[in-house]
C-alpha cells in the first residue's frame, strides 16, 4: 500500500522537520532584507522544487502567527521578516507568558530556573527602567 503525500503539508511534502521550512523562509527574507519577497520570489531561493502552493501555505501561516510583515505587490503579497532572532524569541516568550493561566507563577518559575548572571541581567535591566 502506498502512502499519499500531500503537497500542502511541508513536513509531508518535503521530508523537512517541523519548523525547518520555516527556518528557511526566514532565512531567505532576512538575507533579502530590507527588499520584500513575493512567494514566488521565496520559492526560487528556498527550493524550486517545492509547490507553490506549500510556500503560500507556509508564508501565511507565518505572517498570521506574528512573523512576517506583508504588503501588497500587484496580485501578490510581498513579505519581510517581523523582526530579528532576539525580536522573535521575545515574541515567543511573551506568548507563552500570555498562555498560562497564572502569570505570576510562570514568572516565578522562569526566575527560579535563570542562571546567576542572567538573573543579575535581569535585576539590571528592570532597575534600568527599559
Amino acid at each position: 500500500m502506498t502512502k499519499s503525500v500531500d503537497v500542502h503539508e511541508p513536513t509531508a511534502a518535503t521530508g523537512r522537520g517541523r519548523g525547518e521550512l520555516e527556518a528557511e523562509i526566514l532565512a531567505a527574507l532576512r538575507q533579502a532584507a530590507p527588499d520584500a519577497l513575493t512567494p514566488g520570489e521565496v520559492l526560487e531561493r528556498v527550493d524550486p522544487k517545492l509547490a507553490y502552493t506549500t510556500v503560500v501555505t507556509a508564508l501565511t501561516r507565518m505572517h498570521d502567527k506574528g512573523l512576517l510583515n506583508r504588503a501588497k505587490r500587484g496580485r501578490a503579497f510581498a513579505y519581510t521578516a517581523a523582526a530579528d532572532d532576539t525580536g522573535l524569541a521575545a515574541r515567543k516568550m511573551r506568548r507563552v507568558l500570555e498562555s498560562g493561566s497564572d502569570r505570576e507563577a510562570v514568572l516565578t518559575r522562569f526566575v527560579d530556573e535563570l542562571s546567576d548572571a542572567d538573573e543579575d541581567f535581569l535585576r539590571r535591566l528592570l532597575d534600568s527602567g527599559k
